[in-house]
């Protein structure tokens, strides 16, 4: 009886792994792999800690990686980086795995791809060929990744042709759409029922989901950023609008954010909720919400108002240049960080005319099957010499 084959997974970041979900589910559920879970802990007191999640959800942890992040300036990212790399060596030497499949372009992740390719092993990179040109290092990050990946998983068409682009060879390239939208497809997320009872909503009245980031490089204009975005929220919480806020993510600037945010919510509990992570499944349930009942929007500067409310025909407003050149569906209104304009986008999500518009829009990330297809190449793509030597294909 032939080994099955080891596939590590790593996963850094409560977004990251709604994400990844269905991917380590297709894994786990295939005869001929073994799934290897490798878990970052970016987990401050005001985090809800990421294994609690995954060890919910049935899935066994092989290795918790300890993440020194606390959310400062670029130094502690820097500083974070240097020991996830250190210890994802320490990981992989333990699992041995054939192929480390990693997602997007967070510096968790980066530090994963780091000690993965320059030990050998075979990478496989989600999400490569995007592009994010806001005040991230997102993109810079982003593409170092797909250089040191040996297997591309775009998740749109736009995101192959950069990756040929940038020289990759298009044998190592399969693209197969956003994962998480497996899960949306066959409404794996919470009931409306589920919704309301959780977070006590009214669907006779419309919701703003807001989620806004820290941008790395601009971190300490942070809250800067933020007060337009805040002064638009009690605007419509005076209105009688509902609020659900999350934290931001695990970012140099994050800090400040989630200090404004609690001082706001303490001010009004009525209509507006701070919670520090929703999870993917209230998270898309929240979407099905706003969309289909309740009406509102999903507000803020975060990817997944760019990559996930287009299943859900979710109306989106899209705050400032951290999501500047990804591409983007007809549900999306982009504003600066303006109190007004923010709040005419919003009134404009509640028009007939847009939302008829938003139920018309293609979705970009929208292919079949996607785990599937993903984890089938897993299986049978032979791992050798020729997998792991890149030829860059520049077209000079």
């Amino acid at each position: 009886m032939l080994e099955k084959r080891k596939i590590a997974v790593f996963t850094g970041a409560r977004a990251e792994y709604g994400l990844l979900y269905p991917v380590i589910q297709e894994i786990n559920n295939h005869v001929e792999l073994t799934c290897q879970l490798i878990v970052g802990d970016c987990a401050p007191q005001h985090f809800s800690k990421i294994e609690k999640d995954i060890t919910a959800d049935g899935f066994f942890i092989d290795v918790i990686i300890k993440i020194d992040e606390e959310l400062g300036g670029l130094q502690s990212t820097a500083r974070a980086i240097s020991g996830i790399v250190s210890q994802m060596i320490d990981a992989l030497i333990l699992l041995k795995p054939d192929v480390l499949v990693i997602y997007g372009d967070r510096f968790e992740s980066f530090a994963a791809m780091i000690a993965g390719s320059q030990m050998g092993i075979v990478c496989a990179h989600i999400e490569g060929g995007d592009l994010t040109e806001g005040g991230t290092m997102d993109d810079s990050v982003r593409h170092a990744m797909s250089k040191l990946a040996h297997l591309h998983f775009p998740t749109n068409q736009q995101a192959v042709e950069i990756l040929a682009q940038m020289g990759e060879e298009r044998h190592r390239i399969y693209p197969i759409g956003l994962t998480v939208n497996d899960l949306i497809k066959k409404k794996k997320f919470a009931t409306p029922q589920e919704v309301m009872d959780k977070y006590h909503l009214d669907l006779t009245k419309p919701i703003v989901l807001f989620t806004q980031h820290s941008l790395a490089i601009l971190h300490d204009d942070a809250l800067k950023q933020l007060k337009p975005s805040l002064a638009a929220l009690s605007y419509f919480s005076e209105q009688g609008m509902q609020i659900i806020i999350t934290y931001p993510g695990c970012d140099a600037g994050g800090q400040v954010i989630i200090e404004a945010l609690k001082a706001m919510s303490l001010n009004d509990v009525n209509t507006m909720q701070l919670h520090p992570s929703l999870g993917r499944y209230y998270y898309h349930g929240l979407l099905n919400v706003i969309a289909t009942y309740a009406g509102g929007a999903c507000v803020g500067n975060s990817s997944s108002g760019i990559k996930e409310t287009p299943a859900f025909a979710c109306p989106t407003v899209n705050i400032g240049e951290r999501q500047k050149g990804r591409l983007v569906g007809e549900n999306v209104l982009h504003v600066d960080y303006n109190k007004d304009a923010i709040i005419e986008a919003i009134q404009r999500c509640q028009t007939a005319a847009f939302k008829a518009q938003v139920k018309a829009c293609v979705n970009p990330y929208d292919f079949e099957n996607t785990s599937q297809k993903l984890v089938d190449i897993l299986s049978t793509i032979p791992i050798n010499k020729e997998l792991l030597i890149k030829r860059h294909a520049f077209n000079i």
